[in-house]
């Protein structure tokens, strides 16, 4: 049996976005050395018998954390918890890497990458800051003076009753989006993910809250992390890549152009009001390599 997994959840609305990211991991032949497991937060049972053959197990995503009932509005608000108990749900791996279902592989080298990063029991992940990523700080000015600024990862904070000093602690430290990362079974990471996790759950919202347990792991406990480069984990929303026309791959928009390994579709791609996550024949404007102007899908479009 293989010992490197990836994961993923869905609901029966994000059922294709599912299905590619599937498709892309498994059209590289590298793939046959690691197992596919999904957590099913509201799949329908035609849905689940039709990748039962292309992924190794599917189960049913739990509350894992105590939540008040109020909050509890969608089945797949599970994923902000389950996904810090991966080893609990599919415990006979070795290695786990989370990849959100609106996102695909792009290139194979940044799987090998994920699992090698969290050897030594270190969390694999990249955060999200690079050339020409778009900013998520804000500053509003005061009496044209005092700079009022606000974080994702403040924000969050303190909507989580965290402190303050921890919540400026966390300001301004590059933020990790933890919808790709990589850890081993035995790490002690997850035990402080959890511990983090219920300590914000218990005033924050659920939506997030896994993501600033997280932030909050690494930037406030140490917890020994390896960073990984931007393309491992490319928002397409902070930043749009460009297309080789001649080798069929996306790339960084700076040179040198590196390929992208896992495209990113996190907070969406709008177009008139739509969403390309959920609609696949919308398509926005990107540049090529060769500095041609193309109206392209940035899914991972099954043929």
């Amino acid at each position: 049996m293989n010992k490197k997994t990836i994961v993923t959840l869905a609901d029966s609305n994000y059922f294709s976005l599912l299905e590619e990211l599937i498709h892309s991991i498994r059209k590289f032949k590298e793939s046959e050395s690691v197992n596919i497991c999904v957590l099913d937060a509201g799949l329908t049972s035609e849905q689940i018998e039709k990748i039962s053959s292309s992924v190794d197990d599917i189960k049913k995503a739990e509350w894992d954390i105590q939540i008040p009932f109020h909050k509890k509005k969608k089945e797949w608000l599970k994923s902000q918890i389950s996904r810090a108990f991966l080893p609990k749900y599919f415990p006979n791996y070795e290695k786990y890497l989370w990849i959100d279902c609106d996102a695909w592989v792009n290139s194979w080298s940044c799987i090998e990458n994920y699992f090698k990063a969290c050897e030594n029991n270190k969390l694999g992940i990249t955060q999200s800051i690079g050339p020409g990523y778009r900013s998520l700080a804000k500053v509003n000015w005061i009496f044209g003076k005092i700079a009022a600024i606000k974080t994702q990862n403040y924000k969050h904070a303190k909507m989580s009753g965290v402190s303050e000093d921890h919540a400026r602690k966390l300001a301004f430290a590059p933020h990790l989006n933890i919808g790709v990362f990589s850890l081993m079974k035995n790490s002690p990471c997850w035990e402080t993910w959890q511990k983090n996790l219920n300590k914000v759950l218990l005033k924050g919202r659920i939506f997030g809250s896994e993501g600033l347990a997280i932030n909050m792991a690494v930037y406030l406990d140490n917890v020994p992390t390896e960073f990984l480069p931007i393309n491992h984990n490319w928002i397409t929303s902070h930043l749009l890549p460009i297309y080789d026309e001649k080798n069929n791959t996306f790339r960084e928009p700076n040179i040198p152009n590196n390929e992208i390994g896992i495209i990113h579709l996190a907070a969406g791609m709008w177009k008139n009001g739509v969403d390309m996550r959920v609609d696949k024949n919308i398509k926005v404007n990107i540049k090529s390599l060769e500095g041609k102007i193309l109206e392209k899908s940035l899914r991972n479009i099954i043929k």
